[in-house]
């Protein structure tokens, strides 16, 4: 047992160590670490791999999906509805079903079911990779808002997919009245479930004298809490997370304090970046297993299959942007939608170009029963890891390398990518100014207002003070002072819910800072 934490921990280091290198060559780190993994794992002594399958979607499913509900602009979300939903749900099942007919015509030993179980597990495009991509080279705002909303949703539905097969394969039939009943309670009760545990826990928060630390334990038992509830409700687990956390990110400034909020964002950031690490580094890792259990079929023939997926589903995806694309410019004739531009042939292209798959692809593979319910071995379980392997390695390698190329080769790094940060920044400086001079000469006398140090309140009451400023202030005005940044910060959250155009990045910058400057008050 010994051992093997050491070589787990090992293997943190070894991560830490691959992401620098990454940065450091301009490569995403996904691509680097799946490699690293492989090269690993046929190390002679290195340990196998043996954790249980059902505990994989537990452990790194609802902690990444709770960060990335926290981060996502709802805003954005309601902007680009339709094209998201209509990728995190019509293009998945358009690739589930191409994988399926795919699989079942050219892999011998492939029924329909065992297709379809398939095309569930590789369907989702995984956002990380691409994400960690596109740090590098600045794209339109639409682009990354549409990738970021797709991959909150599209797991949830890749994997009701994967679920329906995978009683297909079990059981040997499939009632569509039943499936269709089923599917409507996963979509409802799981988008119910989350809302309701997310509306306990932020009641919890409230009414409970809770502080800083035990703020962050009951933030990592929520995305578990509602994951497992939903679960045990035959729901989406998944929809129930991301449901409930973006419930949870809107109504943040009315349960969390601002000391929570810091300290929340600091921990789900480094959680999560050692957790997507890490199931990279097990991608490659799991391999050596994965080839030993193929049986009949050589690794010649699993790898050819692996390929002729893979070139499916880029295939699939590309066509299916465009299809999105053709659908939203003759739409416009008839609804509003969010964008008038044309967006041209190479946004669909750039757009199906970012399908690279990753860890919820990786956590639905491991996931499959090494025996079905009979005792008997699960079919084909091991050639559908290994394909899922290859679309992993093939989409991170092969599209996470050339991503950047593409990107400046079109120009995306400068097409329509005007932020115009400096006049939102100047705009809000501004009126934090007055609402912090209106606050003063509501609370203060005409002589009060000429102490210095209620001069220098007013002058930094849109850029915080600075560190030594802070050490001189007395309790009064630093009470006064926490009053100012309370209403500075009504009014930002307020503008923002109120004023669509208006960047919510910017705003959070805002509130980020205004959080900051509260906790330096608090050590002082």
């Amino acid at each position: 047992m010994l051992e093997h934490v050491t070589f787990y921990l090992g293997m943190v280091l070894v991560m830490l160590l691959l992401i620098i290198l990454a940065q450091r060559i301009k490569v995403a780190y996904p691509v680097l670490l799946v490699v690293a993994g492989l090269g690993i794992g046929f190390i002679p002594g290195v340990p196998m791999l043996n954790m249980d399958p059902e505990l994989i979607f537990i452990i790194f499913l609802p902690p990444l999906l709770y960060e990335a509900s926290w981060s996502v602009s709802w805003k954005e979300l309601w902007k680009w509805r339709r094209i998201i939903l209509s990728f995190a749900f019509l293009v998945v099942f358009v690739t589930a079903l191409s994988t399926a007919l795919i699989a079942y015509t050219f892999i011998p030993g492939f029924t329909l079911a065992l297709g379809f179980l398939l095309g569930g597990i590789v369907s989702p495009p995984d956002a990380i990779s691409a994400g960690a991509i596109m740090k590098f080279v600045k794209v339109p705002k639409r682009i990354s808002s549409i990738l970021e909303g797709e991959s909150l949703l599209n797991d949830a539905s890749s994997l009701i997919i994967f679920q329906f097969a995978l009683i297909a394969v079990s059981t040997g039939k499939f009632d569509v009245q039943n499936a269709s009943m089923s599917f409507l309670w996963m979509l409802i009760g799981g988008v119910g479930i989350g809302l309701l545990v997310g509306w306990l826990f932020m009641k919890t928060h409230k009414l409970l004298p809770t502080d800083v630390n035990i703020d962050m334990a009951l933030s990592i038992l929520t995305p578990y809490a509602m994951y497992i509830a939903a679960e045990e409700a035959h729901s989406s687990g998944v929809l129930a997370v991301v449901s409930g956390g973006l419930l949870m990110s809107y109504h943040r400034f009315n349960f969390l304090s601002g000391r929570s909020r810091i300290r929340g964002y600091n921990f789900w950031e480094s959680t999560s970046f050692i957790m997507n690490g890490f199931v990279f580094i097990l991608i490659g890792l799991d391999l050596p297993e994965i080839v030993a259990g193929l049986g009949h079929t050589s690794i010649g023939e699993a790898i050819g299959y692996g390929v002729l997926i893979t070139v499916a589903l880029i295939v699939v995806r590309i066509l299916s942007c465009y299809g999105a694309v053709i659908t939203t410019l003759v739409m416009r004739n008839f609804i509003t939608v969010a964008d008038t531009a044309n967006p041209g042939w190479t946004t669909p292209l750039f757009l199906g170009w970012t399908g690279m798959r990753g860890v919820v692809s990786l956590a639905a593979a491991l996931s499959i029963p090494i025996h079905m319910g009979n005792g008997a071995a699960f079919p084909q379980r091991n050639l559908i890891l290994f394909i899922t392997f290859v679309v992993i390695l093939l989409t991170l390698v092969v599209q996470g390398l050339t991503l950047p190329a593409i990107i400046k080769k079109f120009g995306f790094e400068e097409k329509d990518y005007i932020k115009p940060e400096e006049k939102v920044d100047a705009f809000i400086e501004k009126e934090l100014a007055a609402l912090a001079l209106q606050y003063m000469r509501e609370h203060l006398s005409e002589d009060e207002l000429t102490q210095p140090i209620y001069k220098k309140l007013i002058d930094h009451s849109s850029r915080q003070l600075s560190g030594d400023e802070a050490f001189t202030l007395s309790e009064p005005v630093k009470d006064l002072y926490r009053h100012i940044l309370d209403r500075q910060r009504q009014w930002l959250v307020n503008k923002n819910r109120s004023i669509m155009t208006l960047d919510e990045d910017i705003v959070r910058k805002h509130l980020y800072y205004l959080d900051h400057e509260e906790e330096r008050l608090f050590l002082r």
